[in-house]
């Protein structure tokens, strides 16, 4: 049983979302909804993702708004270190706070401010052990800041039974043409 999903991918600025606003977060979200709908189906319990802007904060909003009809879920945001976001825009940060104060558990993975890379890669090693599966939105072909978490998360999955559900920009244009058709239903039909 796959109880555990840890959620990542793109950053906002990878994708060049500078609003919340933006069609393509409607997008991801769709997508990342249908797709945490069916492991939901499946016995999911708990979306562990971190707290990136973009497809991280967007997973955990998305899982918050599941919440209605799936009870039993929870959303954990986890960050690498104390200070994470803590040089970012003050919006930033605010938006970082609002989602953590929402979210049903949050910690940091460190115990310490940030002082070297190897805080990342402890808190990319405590992600994939206490996940039992990974959703990556992230194309190997348009790398991103996520590659790093794609290696890992390919390597483990390689060597175990831990698996790997990708979003690629074709499953995205997919998902925006769907998205598309039903908004297109929905008028006709208003």
């Amino acid at each position: 049983m796959r109880e555990r999903v840890w959620v990542t991918g793109y950053r906002a600025y990878e994708l060049s979302v500078f609003n919340d606003n933006d069609p393509k977060v409607t997008v991801i979200k769709y997508s990342l909804k249908s797709q945490l709908t069916q492991l939901l189906d499946e016995g999911l319990e708990w979306i562990i993702t971190g707290g990136q802007p973009g497809v991280e904060q967007w997973s955990a909003e998305v899982g918050l708004e599941l919440q209605a009809d799936f009870p039993q879920l929870r959303v954990a945001v986890m960050v690498p270190f104390t200070d994470f976001g803590g040089r970012w825009k003050e919006e930033r940060q605010a938006q970082l706070a609002a989602l953590r104060a929402r979210v049903d558990f949050t910690a940091s993975v460190g115990t310490t401010p940030y002082t070297s890379p190897r805080q990342l890669v402890a808190y990319g090693d405590f992600m994939s052990t206490h996940t039992d599966l990974a959703l990556m939105v992230y194309d190997p072909e348009f790398p991103g800041k996520a590659q790093y978490d794609y290696e890992r998360i390919s390597r483990l999955a390689a060597r175990s039974d831990y698996s790997v559900r990708m979003t690629t920009m074709d499953d995205l244009q997919e998902a925006a043409n769907e998205y598309g058709e039903l908004q297109n239903d929905r008028s006709q039909n208003e």
